[in-house]
């Protein structure tokens, strides 16, 4: 595994085009075929992210704001600062921010190489 992040010129992240995401990094994994995306994700009040899905699991914590998850099969979260969770890989979900701030969070994504971070599921 690089010590270096590496970048994906190529990785689309359809979520980028609504929310402001940051990648802070993107390196290969040590599991073949996956590689690992950390992003910064913030979402103002009353803004959901719309429903879409990950080539892999999501890894998150809530750094600010108060989200309700909302994740397929499963009954909604109400995930306040401070609070983890995880979104299986393919699993649609969507993430609303219900104020009063904007809401932040932190997500590790580990995810199939070359496919889109990604995608929305309409």
């Amino acid at each position: 595994m690089s010590s270096n992040p590496t970048t994906n010129s190529q990785q689309v992240d359809e979520l980028a085009t609504k929310l402001k995401r940051t990648e802070l990094q993107h390196r290969a994994s040590s599991i073949p075929g996956r590689e690992i995306v950390q992003v910064l994700t913030e979402i103002p009040a009353g803004v959901e992210s719309g429903w879409h899905m990950h080539p892999g699991e999501e890894v998150g914590y809530i750094l600010a704001g108060t989200v309700k998850m909302m994740i397929q099969g499963q009954p909604p979260l109400t995930l306040p600062v401070g609070s983890p969770f995880l979104i299986p890989p393919h699993t649609p979900h969507n993430a609303l921010d219900v104020g009063p701030e904007t809401g932040m969070m932190l997500s590790t994504y580990i995810v199939e190489v070359g496919q889109p971070l990604a995608t929305f599921t309409s």
